[in-house]
């Protein structure tokens, strides 16, 4: 699962016996040599179809961590990219790894918050978010999309791929289900909680809380990566626009 770039067992353990911001400093410079990170093929995916939803003038990447979605933004966005991340260590990665590119005309800056609490007004025409779910408690969902959503402008969107959960008979769906029950116990004997769960979040909940919060919600098939085995797509794009 990991490249020999990638952080040791010790340093996982350390990481997730932290808060989950500490954790994330410590893990920051071996970060994307990790499966944590989303795929290549994901971030193309999403660029092209927010590419064809465009033009887009300014873009937001919540919870950017070393800033794979800040590139995707610099692709669909005209005027200004802004990440957002807690970790100290993720954003001085982040500033380090994402370079201008020549025929970019977005300037890119970055700011430490928390995306519970997002210092922006509505600032934004786009809003992306990649792999970071799973650090949300399904009770803090309402709360998040409503911090989205205050930092739109009227008519701009939210978006972000969701992968088709894995069938119970898989291999996958176990190992999920035991890390989060392994992170279940870890969090009810230690403290400061580190809240990382792979099934927490579910497509028709998280669409109901996004229609509670005021937008209007599409789920578009990524055709990149074909079909299940049912003919439901292996991957789709949440697109939540505000509406007003």
């Amino acid at each position: 699962m990991f490249s020999p770039e990638g952080p040791t067992l010790r340093e996982l353990a350390v990481q997730a016996l932290s808060s989950v911001e500490h954790g994330y400093d410590l893990l920051a410079p071996k970060f994307d040599h990790t499966p944590f990170r989303t795929p290549d093929s994901v971030l193309a995916a999403v660029s092209s179809a927010l590419r064809r939803t465009g033009p887009h003038d300014d873009g937001l990447d919540l919870c950017c961590g070393t800033g794979a979605g800040v590139d995707v933004l610099t692709s669909v966005c005209r005027r200004s990219v802004t990440g957002v991340d807690f970790s100290a260590g993720m954003l001085d990665v982040a500033r380090e790894r994402v370079k201008p590119q020549p025929t970019a005309s977005a300037r890119v800056s970055w700011v430490r918050a928390d995306a519970r609490a997002l210092p922006f007004t509505a600032a934004f025409d786009l809003v992306v978010s990649f792999g970071a779910f799973g650090h949300f408690l399904p009770r803090e969902l309402p709360g998040l999309f409503r911090q989205v959503h205050g930092v739109l402008r009227p008519g701009g969107r939210f978006a972000f791929p969701v992968v088709a959960p894995p069938r119970a008979t898989s291999r996958a769906f176990w190992m999920l289900l035991g890390f989060d029950a392994v992170m279940r116990a870890r969090n009810a004997v230690w403290r400061p909680p580190f809240v990382m769960y792979y099934r927490a979040f579910r497509l028709s909940e998280v669409r109901r809380e996004l229609e509670r919060a005021g937008f209007r919600v599409d789920l578009r098939a990524l055709p990149e990566f074909g079909t299940r085995g049912d003919g439901s797509p292996r991957v789709r794009l949440v697109e939540a626009r505000r509406a007003g």
